[in-house]
């Protein structure tokens, strides 16, 4: 199979083969050896990458920084309050200018329909840093990590308690396409986009993977090779619902209660920002099963393997 990347897209996982996301992971293993050796890797030198950014970040934001940096190329930040979008110029203007100035663009916002659109309209590429339907970049750091802590060729049970959102939608389309089990845990009347229902079962009978939801959180966590916990709130999400969230998420929280159903040797994953005392406990995300550091440092170098496999 001959994987081709260069100046396609990065939307959504669910446009790529299971082995063009193994070869990107693979590409970030060698980045992130590049990186503890500190050897020089500036594969991008004299590109410019914009990062529009309208949603608040620290993890996404900081480390494509660092990633376009490591790779020669400037980061260009984008802030669309002082852009000519604040004042109702469309997407697809603002789209065909940047794309005349930059050699790609990262975005992070609200609906996929955003992303697709500048997508549409640039020739360059562009790569999706977190809409409220996918988090594809996340997804890579996740499959990243599993691999590091779990072996790549495992058939792991991953127990998941968090919001039904873009950090879940992603796991879910890595779970279906590798032939994971995942177990995720809710209370009833919080589930996913349809989209990603409809992918993820098309994907599962391919695959053997087995998707399931659950109202018991133990269900979820026994036996399971990875747990990983998200905020009951995402980011972007209904936040007038927030009261109501933590009442009905309450008893949905990975502690050493819940926990000890799993295999001892479990990782705890964590896309953060974490709540303490809401998804996960203190004694959890600090304990010696605790993967979190590591994963979010995955990130930057899954970006990296991204931008140095599309940018042209």
């Amino acid at each position: 199979m001959r994987i081709r990347f260069r100046g396609r897209d990065f939307l959504t996982l669910m446009d790529f083969s299971r082995r063009e996301i193994e070869f990107v992971v693979e590409v970030a293993m060698d980045f992130k050896r590049l990186w503890s050796s500190r050897v020089p890797h500036r594969s991008l030198e004299g590109r410019v990458i914009g990062l529009l950014f309208e949603k608040p970040s620290t993890r996404t934001r900081v480390s494509f920084m660092a990633a376009i940096a490591h790779l020669g190329a400037t980061p260009l930040q984008l802030n669309p309050n002082v852009m000519q979008l604040s004042r109702g110029e469309p997407i697809k203007d603002t789209a065909r200018v940047l794309d005349k100035y930059l050699d790609a663009l990262v975005i992070r916002t609200f609906g996929q329909e955003i992303v697709e659109e500048y997508a549409e309209y640039m020739e360059n590429p562009v790569i999706n840093a977190l809409t409220d339907l996918t988090h594809p970049m996340q997804g890579l750091a996740d499959l990243m990590t599993i691999w590091e802590f779990k072996g790549r060729n495992r058939r792991v049970k991953i127990g998941y308690v968090g919001d039904i959102w873009n950090v879940c939608h992603s796991l879910m389309i890595i779970s279906s396409i590798f032939g994971y089990e995942m177990w995720i845990a809710r209370p009833k009347g919080y589930e996913p986009d349809k989209r990603i229902v409809e992918f993820v079962e098309d994907m599962s009978r391919r695959t053997g993977a087995n998707i399931v939801f659950t109202e018991d959180i133990y269900e979820a966590f026994k036996d399971a090779d990875v747990i990983y916990a998200n905020t009951w709130h995402s980011m972007g999400g209904p936040e007038m619902e927030k009261e109501k969230r933590l009442r009905d998420w309450r008893g949905y929280q990975a502690n050493p209660d819940t926990v000890s159903v799993a295999k001892e040797d479990y990782i705890f994953m964590h896309c953060l920002p974490g709540y303490r005392g809401e998804e996960m406990t203190d004694e959890i995300i600090e304990g010696p099963n605790s993967v979190v550091f590591h994963q979010a440092e995955n990130r930057m170098h899954t970006e990296k393997a991204v931008l140095s496999l599309v940018v042209p």
